[in-house]
């Protein structure tokens, strides 16, 4: 019976994907601030998120401004952690992998909308897509990167890649660490079986990256804001 409900919960995600990307596409070229299509993804998270009766919890928010300037570095360990942050910060533009372009409809409102792709195969293009993503978050809003780099199979946090802290070298922007506590548990990698239940935010106070220049600071960046997300992390049992 749970298989069915979740599949069935997959279905009705998959279906109402569909108006909320073409809202998307379709404000593009006269909406240049975003606003409607932020909107609309934030909109589609949410609904989702209340589909599979999963709550939200957030914890340090007085720490940040919801509208502010950031990169925004967390752990990763489910599906749900992108819709989780979607849902709390109004204007965050993911970096993505170019595969998903291809996906009708959500794809294709990823690929011409405001989020950064990325081409894994091709190193070139990857750091491209650093410099890219350096000037959209000059432009304000928060870029999203989960440092780890891919979602975890045990729900113990990976080492983190430099891929963050590269950005934050070249922007100056400052860095927010974030734990994502209890994703894990209801719908970890490899599966697909939805377990309702709650997922908790802790925000961490930023930290300045305007004096980051150097190989060996990006790396005690990287250890810092690994500690501290680290500190918050509470891994499933």
């Amino acid at each position: 019976m749970r298989w069915f409900v979740t599949i069935l919960r997959l279905i009705v995600i998959s279906i109402t994907v569909v108006p909320f990307s073409i809202i998307a596409i379709c404000s593009l070229p006269f909406d240049r601030s975003g606003k409607i299509y932020f909107w609309s993804g934030r909109t589609w998270t949410t609904l989702s998120l209340i589909l599979c009766r999963i709550t939200l919890s957030v914890k340090g928010m007085d720490y940040v401004d919801r509208y502010g300037n950031y990169i925004l570095v967390s752990n990763h360990a489910s599906m749900f952690d992108i819709p989780v942050l979607m849902s709390t910060f109004p204007h965050i533009r993911i970096m993505f992998k170019k595969e998903l372009s291809y996906v009708p409809f959500w794809g294709w409102a990823l690929r011409w909308g405001h989020h950064i792709m990325v081409d894994r195969k091709k190193g070139s293009d990857a750091m491209k897509s650093l410099d890219r993503a350096a000037k959209a978050i000059g432009e304000g809003g928060q870029v999203l990167l989960f440092a780890e780099g891919t979602r975890t199979r045990d729900g113990k946090m990976l080492p983190f890649k430099r891929g963050a802290f590269s950005l934050a070298a070249k922007s100056g922007i400052p860095i927010v660490p974030i734990a994502i506590n209890g994703s894990y548990s209801i719908l970890p990698k490899g599966s697909f079986d939805i377990r309702p239940s709650q997922i908790e935010i802790v925000i961490n106070p930023p930290i300045e990256t305007k004096n980051i220049s150097t190989r060996e600071q990006e790396i005690q960046l990287m250890k810092t804001v690994r500690e501290v997300i680290a500190h918050s992390y509470v891994e499933p049992a």
